[in-house]
C-alpha cells in the first residue's frame, strides 16, 4: 500500500478518494476554507459581532410575550453545551431539547442535567422508540454504507423540528460551527437529511418499516419549515471567537461539566462508528478532518495535529467492551458483524433526492427573493 499524500497546510490526505492538491501541496479542503468560508460564513470579528447583536435583538423583540426565544438541541457535547451558556449570557430564553436515541453516555446525561439546572433552563427530553431506531441502524449496518450516523442524526433533527413547531418556536439554535468542523470530505459519508436515501436503505436492508421513527421529508425540510413555518436555524458560534479547548475549560470550571474524549463521543454508538467502524471498514479516520478544521481556524498548529494522530484511534482498553455493548444492544452476532465490517462490497445504487436538492436550491434562491 502506498503512503498517503498529506496536505502541506492541514493534515488531510489521500484517504479521501476525492481530495486534490495545488502546486504547493495544499488540499482543496483547506483552500475552500480560506477562499469561501473565512470572512464570508465564519466571522469571529467586528462584522460577526454586529450580525450577532442584530440577530439577538431581533429574537428578543419577536420573543416578547412568548415563553421562549428559541429552541436548542442539547447533546451534552462541547458545542451545544457552550452555546447554551452563551445564550443565557446574552439574555436569551432558550428551551433545551434533548433527543435520546438510545446511545447516551453517562457523561452526556450528567452534563445536560448539570447545565440546565445551574442555568435554570427548561429541558424537554424526546425518547425515540428503541425498536424503531434499532431497525434503521441494523439496516444501515447491513447496507455497508459509510455514514452509519444517519439514523441518529436524521431522528435528532426531525424530532427537534417537530417539537419546535409544536411549541410555536421559530428560532432553532445550532451549535455547529466552522471553527471546529469546516472540513469533512463528502466521500466519507452521505447527507443525513436525505429521506429518500434513508427510506431506500430501510426497504432494501431492513424490514421496510419506519413506524415510530421520526422522518423529515424533502418538502418539509426545504419548504415547509423554512418558508411556511418561517423557521430559522441560527449558528451563533460562527460569529464569536470560539475555541474548543477554551470552551471545555470554561464548562469544567464553571459547571463541573466533563469531557468525554473526542468529538461527538457523547454518543456511545458514534464513538464506536467513528473510532472503529470507519477506520476498519473504509480506512477513514475522522480525526484528520476534525483536527484539520482546528488547524485552519488557528486553534492548533499542524505539528500539534500530527502529534495527536500518533495516538491510537480507539482507546485499546475500551474497544472490546464497547464492541460487545454495541452488538448486544443492536442484537447482531459477532460473526455477522465481522462479515459486514470486513466486506469489500460497496453499495452504489441507492436512490437519493440529489436532483430534488438541486431543484430545491433554485427554489430557495427564488423564495429568498420573494420573502426579502
Amino acid at each position: 500500500m502506498s503512503t498517503p499524500q498529506v496536505c502541506t497546510r492541514c493534515i488531510m490526505d489521500t484517504t479521501d478518494p476525492e481530495i486534490t492538491f495545488d502546486e504547493q501541496g495544499r488540499c482543496n479542503h483547506c483552500t475552500r476554507f480560506f477562499n469561501t468560508i473565512q470572512g464570508v460564513h465564519w466571522l469571529p470579528n467586528d462584522e460577526g459581532k454586529r450580525i450577532l447583536d442584530e440577530t439577538i435583538a431581533r429574537m428578543k423583540s419577536e420573543g416578547r410575550g412568548r415563553q421562549y426565544d428559541g429552541i436548542i438541541g442539547l447533546s451534552g457535547g462541547v458545542d451545544s453545551s457552550y452555546l447554551l451558556c452563551k445564550l443565557r449570557e446574552w439574555g436569551l430564553r432558550p428551551l433545551a431539547v434533548h433527543v435520546d436515541a438510545g446511545w447516551n453516555s453517562e457523561l452526556a446525561v450528567k452534563n445536560i442535567e448539570v447545565l440546565c439546572k445551574k442555568l435554570d433552563i427548561d429541558l424537554h427530553t424526546i425518547v425515540i422508540d428503541w425498536e424503531a431506531m434499532r431497525n434503521v441502524q441494523v439496516a444501515f449496518l447491513r447496507s455497508g454504507v459509510e455514514n452509519q450516523d444517519i439514523p441518529q442524526d436524521h431522528a435528532f433533527f426531525a424530532a427537534l423540528y417537530r417539537y419546535a413547531v409544536k411549541k410555536g418556536v421559530r428560532y432553532v439554535f445550532n451549535g455547529s460551527n466552522f471553527a471546529t468542523e469546516s472540513i469533512l470530505p463528502s466521500a466519507w459519508g452521505y447527507d443525513a437529511m436525505d429521506s429518500t436515501y434513508l427510506r431506500a436503505i430501510v426497504r432494501r436492508f431492513g424490514d421496510g418499516k419506519l413506524k415510530n421513527y421520526p422522518v423529515v421529508n424533502f418538502w418539509e425540510y426545504y419548504v415547509y419549515y423554512p418558508y411556511i413555518r418561517r423557521m430559522a436555524v441560527v449558528r451563533p458560534l460562527n460569529y464569536i471567537h470560539y475555541r474548543k479547548n477554551e470552551a471545555i475549560q470554561e464548562l469544567e470550571r464553571n459547571f463541573g461539566w466533563r469531557y468525554y474524549g473526542a468529538k461527538h463521543w457523547e454518543s456511545r454508538f458514534t464513538k464506536f462508528f467513528q473510532g472503529y467502524y470507519l477506520p476498519t471498514r473504509f480506512g477513514y479516520d475522522k480525526r484528520k478532518a476534525h483536527l484539520s478544521s482546528l488547524v485552519v481556524s488557528g486553534e492548533i498548529t499542524r505539528d500539534e495535529a500530527l502529534a495527536e494522530m500518533e495516538k491510537p484511534v480507539y482507546p485499546p482498553d475500551q474497544l472490546e467492551n464497547d464492541t460487545a455493548f454495541v452488538l448486544k444492544k443492536l442484537r447482531i452476532s459477532r460473526e455477522e458483524f465481522e462479515r459486514l465490517i470486513n466486506s469489500s462490497r460497496v453499495v452504489e445504487d441507492i436512490p437519493t433526492n440529489a436532483k430534488l436538492k438541486k431543484w430545491g436550491r433554485n427554489v430557495k434562491r427564488t423564495m429568498k427573493t420573494l420573502f426579502r
